[in-house]
């Protein structure tokens, strides 16, 4: 028997939901239910932003170092819906060399402290204003255009569902865990009974591909011997 040489199975919201009515026990009858289980669903993604670091939504965006500006407004840069911030880090050019040096992240309570704001040099640390819309604040403000880039790692907004054709802003390995999620919404609303169960299904799920998806990298322990001393 031959395999079917395909890997492009990828659902749409109108087969999510499907599929999380067919969970509940349920048909898909009308198109209010249709517009209801989407509002579910957009709901969800917004849970997801809060659940964890979705690896698959986070870009970097570069910002431009303008001489005296302090303040910049993330979301104007790339548009493309920013949560938070992870890391950054700032780029200086001199002539034709260029090197990369980490900043540091503040507190609104750190930031407020600093006596003189007004600083000027080579920008070391930032303040991430959470606002509707994100600004990112340097410290100390640059005293050169054109010297410095800020380079930001930032976690984003996955794509609404829209319409019953549109598929979804995810990797393969998180369809299980939409498509759980998405009954668990469904049930609260139309199979109150099932909801301790698939909620215990939908958890599972997504801690089973939040751990695929976090980031790995080398680890090693050595052992402090400056103490130890020979018998």
């Amino acid at each position: 028997m031959a395999t079917s040489n395909s890997k492009n199975f990828e659902p749409d919201v109108a087969e999510y939901i499907e599929e999380a009515f067919e969970r509940c026990g349920l048909e898909l009858r009308t198109g209010y239910d249709l517009k209801s289980a989407s509002r579910s669903l957009n709901i969800m993604l917004a849970e997801w932003a809060n659940r964890g670091l979705n690896q698959w939504t986070i870009s970097q965006k570069t910002v431009p170092m303008v001489a005296s500006t302090s303040e910049y407004n993330i979301d104007s840069i790339n548009a493309t819906a920013p949560i938070d911030v992870l890391d950054v880090f700032i780029r200086e050019t001199t002539g034709s060399e260029t090197r990369d040096i980490a900043m540091s992240r503040l507190s609104r309570a750190e930031y407020s402290n600093i006596t003189v704001k007004s600083s000027t040099g080579r920008p070391n640390q930032f303040f991430i204003d959470k606002q509707l819309t994100p600004k990112i604040t340097v410290w100390p403000s640059p005293d050169l255009s054109d010297k410095y880039t800020v380079f930001m790692n930032v976690l984003t907004r996955m794509d609404d569902a829209d319409l019953a054709t549109n598929t979804m802003d995810m990797p393969f390995r998180f369809y299980p865990c939409l498509a759980a999620g998405l009954a668990y919404y469904i049930s609260m609303k139309r199979a109150p009974q099932l909801t301790g169960q698939l909620k215990a299904i939908y958890d599972e799920e997504f801690d089973r591909a939040l751990s695929t998806d976090e980031d790995r990298a080398s680890f090693m322990i050595s052992p402090n011997l400056r103490s130890y001393n020979n018998a």
